[in-house]
């Protein structure tokens, strides 16, 4: 099944942000084109973000690559060398390792998207920039902790508990 039928694949919202955190990446939905077609060394998503939202807070992967086209409409990439305009056919890659938080944001007022791929490792950890938080990656799934390892606290997640 060479050719994917995007009409047939499932898009789909939310995110394993903890808490409220997970609203910030609201209006964000993800078509995991390369799980469909078999591909299995690394992921290959289309990721639609509609007026105003977030791909994902601002962060940074220590084991995985990541490369990014944008397709339609406009997003502004934000990283720690500021906002760069993205267009269709902009292209932005953020190697392992590197320490600069990034992430798009639809400042429009029309949907956008683009495609991103992404190393798959067996472990990962990521940290965000802008908040005391990374995340650890395993077969077992995520855990979001501080950046020292440290739970995280209700007010840290934006929880009333």
């Amino acid at each position: 099944m060479p050719k994917l039928d995007l009409s047939q694949i499932p898009v789909r919202g939310g995110s394993s942000y903890p808490g409220k955190l997970a609203e910030a990446v609201a209006g964000r939905f993800n078509q995991g084109v390369g799980d469909v077609g078999g591909v299995t060394q690394f992921g290959v998503n289309i990721v639609r973000l509609e007026p105003g939202a977030l791909s994902s807070l601002r962060h940074y992967h220590m084991q995985q690559d990541e490369f990014l086209v944008m397709l339609s409409g406009a997003c502004t990439l934000i990283d720690d060398q500021g906002e760069h305009e993205m267009q269709p056919g902009d292209c932005a890659s953020f190697p392992a390792g590197e320490a600069n938080g990034h992430h798009l944001k639809n400042m429009t007022d029309a949907p956008a998207s683009f495609l991103v791929v992404g190393t798959r490792t067996p472990t990962e950890t990521a940290y965000y920039s802008d908040i005391d938080m990374m995340v650890e990656m395993d077969a077992k799934g995520f855990s979001f902790t501080r950046k020292d390892g440290s739970p995280l606290t209700a007010d840290q997640i934006g929880d009333e508990t």
